[in-house]
C-alpha cells in the first residue's frame, strides 16, 4: 500500500489559504467568525472520525486518497488539511496491532476441527482393523499339513476324561499291568516275549504303525519278515505316516520295502541332496577323474585298454592341458591320437561302460565308494534321465557294488534305495532286471545267493512267500542277449492283417511273463556273456582267449554257483552257441567233485538249433564270418573241430549215464544275413544230437527260440517238457 505521505498536502499550500491561522497542528489556523466555532468543532469531530476510518482502512489495504479527496470536495480545506495531518500521524506511528478474532467465531472452528479430526481418527483406525483382518491367515489348515509332516502321530486327546469311560479306563490299566508281568515273566524264564501283547495300551490309529516299524527290527527272523510284508500292504495311510515310517525303518527294513511287489514309494526317503557346482562343472572331467584314481596295476588287460580308451575320447582343449601319456600298466596312450569331438553324453557312455569293469573288481569298488563314486553317480543319474542306456549301466555298476557287504550301508546313505524301488515300477523288463538284480544283491535277510555281472534273476523279482521248488537256467547264443534272446517273435505287420490284435500282449521275454504265470514255484535266471566286452566298436586286442568255450564256460559256471545253481532240481534252456556252452558246463561239473550238486538236480536240457556237429557259416566267406561271429567262435563251429567233436563225444558219455530228458528244436528255414547272404546256419543234421526228441520248425535261426504268441507250439511244448522235466518238484 503506497504510503500516504505522498499524498498529503504542501505546507505552502496550507500557508496560502485564507482563514487560515497557526495551530499546535500546524503553523497556521483557520480565520473563522467566532459564531461558527460550534460548527467548527462538529466539523472537527466528524474529521477525527473520518481520520478513525481512514486508519481503519488503512489497515485493511485500502486507498485512503479516494475518501480523503471525496471529504476536500465537500467540507473546508482546514478540515480536510486536518483530516490528513491526522492520516500521516497515524501512518508514522509504526505497524498496526493484529486484532484477535472474536470468541464465538474460535468456538466454531474449535469444533469443525475436532470434528474432522475425530472422524478422521475413526475412519482410519476402521479400516486398518478391517485390513487387518482380511490379511489374517487361517492357520488351522497349515497346522494341520505340520500334523502331518511331524514325525510322531498325532493323538486325537490328552485329556482321559473325553475317552471312553471308566471301564475302558480301567481295562486299558490291566492291560498294562499284564503286559508288564509278561514282560517280566520272559525276561525271567529267558523266553520271547510275544509282541502281541504291546497293543493291549496303544490306541489303533498307533498301533498299526510303531508296531509293525518295532516287529520288522525283530531278532526274529520271520517276525520281521512278517512286520515288512503287513507294512509294504498299508496303502491308505497318511503321508505323514508313511514320512514317519521312511524316517524310522532301519536300512535291512527299507530293502526289504523296496523289494515288495507295487510298494507306495513314500515309504522312501528321496536321496540326499548334492553340493552345488560351478557352471562349468562338466560330468565327463569328473568321470575321467575317478577313473583316474583307480588302481592302474595288476588289471585285467580288457579292463586297461577300456579304461585307457575312454580317456582318450576327450576334447582337444583337455588333451592341449594335460598333455604327455596315459599310461595303464605300462601301456603308453597319446592324447593326441585319434582325437575327435563327440558329445559329451557319449563320452560318459564310455566312461561308465569302463568303470563297469573297474567295479568287477572287489578292491576297486572300495576305491570307487571312497572317491565319491556313488554321489557321482547319483548326479549323472539325476542328470541324464533321458537316457536309458547310461541310467542302466549306472544302476550295473550298483548291482556289482553290491555284492560287497560292506558297501551296503554306503549304497543305502547314497539314496539309492529310493532310486531302485522307483525303476522296480519300470514297464521296460531291462531296467527292471538290472534294478531287481541290485536289489537282490543288496537283500541279505531273504536272499542267500549273490547275483554276479550278468546273471539276472527274471522270477521272482520281489519278496515272495512261496517257496521255490527249482530253477530254470536260460543261456542265450552268441550275439545274444539275456532278454533280447528270448522276447515274442516280432510280427511283420505287411504279412499280418491281425497284427495289431496282438500288440497289447506282446513280450519282452516270455520267460518272464508267460512262464512264471504258468509255473509260478520256479525260479528263472538267465545268462548274458560278453560277445562283445562293451557296444563300442574297437575291440580288445587280448580277447581271443575270451571267446572260447571253455573259458566262457569256465567263467559262467562261477557266477552260477554263486547264484545258487545247483541247489534246486534244474532244467536247463539254450540258444544256438549257449548249448555248446551248456554242455561244456556239464561235462567240466561232473569231472569237479565240488559242483555234484549241479549234475544230480539236472533234471532235463532243451536246445534251440545247437549246433552240436558244427555249423555251415565256417564254409562261407570270411566276410561272412566275421559279420556273425568273431574268429575264434568260427573256428570252434567248423566240422571238423576236435574241440567241438570232443566235447560232444563227453557229453554223449554223461547223458546216457545221468538219464535226463533231453528236447531239442531244429530251424528248417535260412537266415537272412545282412541283405546280401540268405543261410541256413544249423542244419536238421547238425541239431541232432543223437538223444532225446528232435523236431523241426519252419522257422529260421533267430526265431528258433521265440514263440510267435503264448498259445504256439513252440511255447507249449516248452512249457509241457519242463512240466513232466520237474513234475515230481510241481507237484503235477
Amino acid at each position: 500500500m503506497r504510503n500516504l505521505n505522498s499524498f498529503l498536502l504542501p505546507t505552502h499550500f496550507l500557508r496560502a489559504q485564507p482563514g487560515l491561522d497557526e495551530t499546535p497542528c500546524g503553523r497556521h489556523r483557520t480565520r473563522q467568525p467566532a459564531g461558527s466555532r460550534a460548527r467548527r468543532k462538529a466539523m472537527l469531530r466528524d474529521a477525527a472520525a473520518a481520520c478513525g476510518t481512514v486508519a481503519q482502512l488503512q489497515q485493511a489495504n485500502w486507498r485512503v486518497f479516494t475518501p480523503c479527496r471525496a471529504w476536500l470536495s465537500n467540507e473546508s480545506m482546514s478540515l480536510s488539511a486536518y483530516c490528513v495531518l491526522c492520516c500521516r500521524r497515524i501512518g508514522t506511528s509504526g505497524p498496526p496491532t493484529k486484532n484477535d478474532l472474536p470468541w464465538k467465531d474460535l468456538r466454531k472452528i474449535a469444533k469443525l476441527t475436532g470434528s474432522l479430526t475425530l472422524g478422521g481418527f475413526v475412519f482410519i483406525t476402521y479400516e486398518v482393523l478391517a485390513l487387518k483382518k482380511l490379511l489374517k491367515i487361517d492357520t488351522q489348515a497349515v497346522q494341520q499339513e505340520k500334523l502331518k509332516s511331524y514325525i510322531y502321530v498325532h493323538r486325537a486327546s490328552l485329556d482321559p476324561s473325553e475317552y471312553q469311560g471308566i471301564t475302558y479306563q480301567a481295562r486299558k490299566e490291566l492291560h498294562k499291568a499284564v503286559r508288564k508281568v509278561l514282560q517280566a515273566e520272559a525276561k525271567i524264564l529267558r523266553r520271547p516275549f510275544n509282541e502281541h501283547f504291546s497293543t493291549f495300551d496303544a490306541e489303533e490309529h498307533e498301533c498299526a504303525l510303531w508296531l509293525l516299524l518295532k516287529r520288522s527290527q525283530s531278532e526274529d527272523k520271520m517276525v520281521r519278515l512278517q512286520a515288512v510284508q503287513d507294512l509294504a500292504r498299508n496303502s491308505h495311510w497318511h503321508d505323514y505316516q508313511y514320512r514317519t515310517a521312511a524316517q524310522a525303518c532301519d536300512q535291512r527294513t527299507a530293502i526289504g520295502l523296496a523289494r515288495s511287489q507295487d510298494i507306495d514309494l513314500r515309504f522312501f526317503l528321496p536321496p540326499p541332496p548334492l553340493p552345488k557346482v560351478k557352471d562349468d562343472y562338466a560330468i565327463e572331467d569328473e568321470l575321467r577323474l575317478l577313473l583316474v584314481s583307480l588302481p592302474q596295476t595288476d588289471l585285467d588287460q580288457c579292463v586297461q585298454y577300456f579304461t585307457s580308451l575312454a580317456l582318450r575320447e576327450s576334447s582337444q582343449t583337455l588333451a592341449a592341458q594335460r598333455g604327455g601319456l596315459w599310461c595303464f600298466g605300462g601301456n603308453g596312450l597319446p592324447y593326441c591320437e585319434t582325437l575327435s569331438k563327440i558329445p559329451s553324453e557319449t563320452v560318459e557312455l564310455f566312461c561308465l561302460q569302463a568303470l563297469v569293469q573297474h567295479s568287477k573288481v572287489s578292491t576297486h569298488c572300495d576305491k570307487i565308494e571312497a572317491k565319491g563314486g556313488l554321489q557321482l553317480l547319483q548326479r549323472i543319474y539325476q542328470l541324464r534321465k533321458d537316457s536309458a542306456k547310461i541310467q542302466r549301466n549306472i544302476i550295473r555298476i550298483i548291482g556289482n557294488m553290491a555284492l560287497d557287504e560292506h558297501l551296503h550301508s554306503s549304497i543305502v546313505r547314497a539314496g539309492w534305495v529310493s532310486v531302485l524301488a522307483e525303476v522296480m515300477k519300470s514297464p521296460h523288463v531291462i531296467q527292471f532286471s538290472h534294478a531287481a538284480r541290485a536289489l537282490a544283491n543288496l537283500d541279505r535277510d531273504t536272499v542267500q545267493e549273490k547275483y554276479s555281472d550278468g546273471v539276472y534273476v527274471l522270477h521272482p523279482q520281489y519278496r515272495s512267500s512261496q517257496p521255490i521248488k527249482a530253477d530254470i537256467l536260460f543261456v542265450h547264443g552268441l550275439m545274444g542277449a539275456a532278454f533280447k534272446t528270448w522276447r515274442q517273435q516280432d510280427i511283420d505287420p505287411s504279412l499280418d492283417e491281425k497284427a495289431s490284435e496282438g500288440e497289447e500282449d506282446y513280450s519282452e521275454c516270455w520267460p518272464k511273463t508267460w512262464l512264471a504265470s504258468d509255473c509260478p514255484a520256479l525260479r528263472i535266471v538267465s545268462v548274458e556273456y560278453d560277445t562283445h566286452v562293451s557296444d563300442w566298436k574297437a575291440k580288445c586286442p587280448v580277447e581271443a582267449h575270451r571267446k572260447s568255450i571253455a573259458y566262457r564256460s569256465n567263467e559262467l559256471i562261477k557266477k552260477l554257483r554263486a547264484a545258487g545253481i545247483g541247489e534246486r532240481p534244474l532244467v536247463w534252456v539254450s540258444h544256438s552257441m549257449g548249448g555248446l556252452l551248456v554242455k561244456k558246463m556239464l561235462v567240466d561239473a561232473s569231472k569237479n567233485p565240488e559242483m555234484d550238486k549241479i549234475v544230480n538236480n539236472t533234471r532235463g536240457i532243451i536246445f534251440y538249433s545247437v549246433p552240436h556237429h558244427g555249423s555251415r557259416l565256417a564254409e562261407y566267406s570270411i566276410n561272412a564270418r566275421y559279420l556273425l561271429f568273431p574268429s575264434a567262435e568260427v573256428k570252434e563251429l567248423s566240422k571238423d573241430s576236435p574241440a567241438l567233436k570232443e566235447l560232444n563225444d563227453d557229453f554223449l558219455s554223461f547223458a546216457k549215464d545221468k538219464k535226463f530228458p533231453v528236447l531239442s528244436f531244429a530251424e528248417t528255414l535260412p537266415t537272412h544275413i545282412g541283405s546280401m547272404i540268405k543261410l541256413h546256419v544249423v542244419p536238421v543234421e547238425s541239431a541232432n544230437l543223437g538223444i532225446g526228441d528232435l523236431i523241426p520248425v519252419a522257422v529260421n535261426h533267430l526265431n528258433i527260440c521265440k514263440p510267435k504268441k503264448k498259445d504256439a507250439f513252440l511255447y507249449q511244448r516248452t512249457l509241457k517238457f519242463i512240466q513232466d522235466a520237474l513234475a515230481r518238484e510241481l507237484g503235477s
